[in-house]
């Protein structure tokens, strides 16, 4: 899969906050869907809908151990989309540099002529 669909289906699914609280979940360790269920209070087929839009972008991943299907945080896409935004970063960092060049000259002109 190309990097910039990769990034989409990213993004798509971190637009949801139940996927998000998802996520925050299993940063904690994995969790069967059963375990997903009870903190969400959202029923088993609407945890496993949002989990194939996770698994989709490659956010998580779905063991085997005998019978229990573990839910696993894959951190990858995560870091790309860090990166992506890291982008912007760089852009705000200066745009707030170059706002602040300007309030400091502006109290000097001030303080100059106070």
């Amino acid at each position: 899969m190309m990097a910039a669909q990769q990034l989409d289906l990213v993004f798509g699914a971190l637009a949801d906050p139940t996927r998000r609280a998802i996520l925050a979940r299993l940063a904690e360790g994995e969790a069967t869907v059963n375990q997903l269920v009870t903190p969400f209070r959202l029923s088993q087929p609407t945890i496993s809908k949002h989990l194939k839009v996770l698994e989709h972008a490659g956010l998580v991943s779905r063991g085997r151990e005998a019978q229990f299907r573990p839910v696993r945080l894959e951190a990858a896409p995560l870091a790309a989309a860090e990166q992506w935004i890291g982008e912007y970063r760089r852009f705000w960092e200066a745009s707030f540099e170059r706002l602040d060049t300007l309030v400091q000259d502006m109290k000097r002109k001030e303080n100059d002529h106070g």
